[in-house]
């Protein structure tokens, strides 16, 4: 198949073999993407839930700052599921700690700073979890953490990579897409790719298929 310049595509591979459909309860682009390229057909639904809310509510029942990841990305699953009780449906978070605190994601340019100055010269841990609940139940809750190290950076860096990056990065709780210019923010890095990314897509593939929900 040629698209409108004449290039050949190749299509996408169908892999997911389940009967229910495979609904992402997030509207984010970047996760939606990395199970479009896996062979996934997704369908996209925001889910209806207050994360700031629930984020208050673990830390009140006592829940701990490495277990928040796994409890939005279960609230949101949960959330899309009393809706479409019939649909596989995937919940995911990502959480960012720098010694010990937790960091939320900017709001506007100002934060945008702040937040690269709080991780600048530091290493900080980035949990991404995944749930996947049918029928108002969770049946796969999972997360998986990386390190990474960003290089010391000064304000005149900080706002000249702001001023190249432009707003998308906000979308990112650390402020840089890794994937784009964010690489030039980075000395080391531990851990896997997709959880980097925001979602631990292999225990996500290793699950359903397990469950004989893929082809491959």
């Amino acid at each position: 198949m040629a698209d409108a310049s004449g290039d050949v595509r190749t299509p996408k591979p169908a892999l997911w073999t389940g009967r229910a459909p495979l609904v992402l309860a997030s509207r984010s682009a970047s996760r939606l993407a990395l199970l479009a390229a896996s062979g996934l057909t997704v369908e996209s639904v925001a889910p209806d839930v207050d994360e700031r809310a629930e984020e208050a509510r673990h830390f009140a029942a006592g829940g701990a700052v490495g277990d928040l990841a796994c409890a939005l990305a279960r609230a949101k699953a949960l959330a899309v599921s009393a809706a479409r009780p019939d649909a596989w449906c995937i919940g995911a978070d990502q959480t960012l700690t720098v010694e010990g605190r937790l960091l939320h994601k900017a709001r506007d340019r100002r934060e945008a700073a702040q937040s690269l100055a709080a991780l600048a010269g530091r290493t900080h841990r980035l949990t991404s979890a995944v749930c996947v609940a049918r029928g108002g139940a969770a049946l796969l809750v999972t997360e998986d953490t990386a390190e990474l190290d960003m290089r010391p950076l000064d304000d005149e860096t900080i706002g000249r990579y702001l001023d190249l990056a432009g707003p998308a990065v906000l979308s990112s709780v650390g402020v840089y897409q890794l994937e784009a210019l964010g690489a030039h923010l980075f000395e080391r890095i531990r851990g896997d790719h997709f959880t980097i990314l925001g979602l631990p897509l292999l225990a996500l593939l290793a699950w359903a298929r397990a469950e004989g929900l893929l082809s491959l």
